[in-house]
């Protein structure tokens, strides 16, 4: 299989599976069963109901989250494999979802050594000092 088609699948079941407990599931679920209903139309229904236990499996154990994903990624790398076609709605879909699962702010992470009389002053955005030195 084409390996663009196969890291396609791995977002999307990795995006899939995260916005199965979030306001955005709706659209999502119902994205991936019009993926299914028009390259495999006889396995939509049954796909609906297995994402809605998907959803039951990550409500119930949400330490599953890799593995539920997994079973995602093969499901739908299978989807892609019989019908290449099935790639740009599904690229679609993920770009009207990525405002759904882009994280909120990025991480910050700051490190400081000092020694001596020192002074370490760290921020994650403005940083305004007023002290004045007492030395004249």
């Amino acid at each position: 299989m084409d390996p663009e088609l196969t890291t396609l699948a791995r977002s999307a079941s990795l995006t899939l599976v995260t916005l199965m407990a979030t306001n955005a599931w709706e659209r999502a679920r119902d994205g991936v069963v019009a993926l299914w209903r028009r390259a495999v139309p006889e396995r939509a229904d049954a796909v609906a109901a297995e994402l809605e236990n998907t959803r039951e499996d990550l409500a119930t154990d949400p330490a599953a989250e890799g593995e539920l994903a997994a079973e995602w990624q093969g499901r739908i790398r299978r989807l892609l494999a019989g019908h290449p076609e099935a790639a740009v709605p599904l690229r679609d879909l993920l770009h009207e979802l990525a405002p759904a699962t882009a994280p909120a702010a990025p991480a910050v992470t700051q490190h400081a050594t000092g020694s001596g009389e020192s002074r370490i002053y760290q921020a994650g955005r403005d940083l305004r000092i007023t002290e004045r030195s007492t030395e004249r």
